[in-house]
């Protein structure tokens, strides 16, 4: 459901959170999305420009309601970024485009593909994911150093 920026703080039931980062929320259970996190920790280094929701958190489940998407089973990433919510292969370029080359290099060449043929790949691989990467209990502790870049 495509909203207007920043809409989630006009919705009481989100909570209110800092949102001048772009912020990655993520299925913290899915062993590929805890890896995109990772990944992007490392990508992004002392930069930090980056924040980061587990999907299973009350913010979280939130912001997945707020969007009209599922709760109970989380089928995107979603990327917010200048209040925009962007989901899908759109979240993950998106992403790895400020990321710095070579994967914004990486990003512009992914929007080179149509997007129903990027969503339909991005929607075959999050169908498996949990079958391909594993899945934990739990959502990961963040790792040492990055605690205060998760938000939930």
């Amino acid at each position: 459901m495509q909203r207007p920026p920043h809409s989630y703080r006009d919705d009481p039931s989100v909570p209110v959170f800092p949102d001048e980062l772009p912020i990655v929320v993520f299925d913290g259970v899915c062993g590929l999305c805890s890896r995109l996190v990772r990944f992007t920790l490392w990508f992004d280094g002392p930069r930090e420009r980056h924040r980061f929701i587990a999907a299973q958190s009350p913010l979280g489940e939130a912001l997945f309601r707020h969007y009209g998407l599922r709760y109970d089973v989380y089928e995107t990433v979603l990327l917010i970024t200048g209040g925009r919510c962007l989901m899908k292969s759109e979240a993950v370029l998106a992403l790895l485009g400020t990321l710095g080359p070579p994967w914004s290099w990486l990003a512009q060449i992914g929007t080179l593909v149509p997007s129903p043929l990027r969503n339909a790949t991005y929607d075959v691989v999050a169908t498996n994911r949990y079958r391909i990467w594993g899945r934990t209990d739990v959502c990961r502790r963040p790792p040492p150093g990055a605690e205060a870049r998760f938000l939930g």
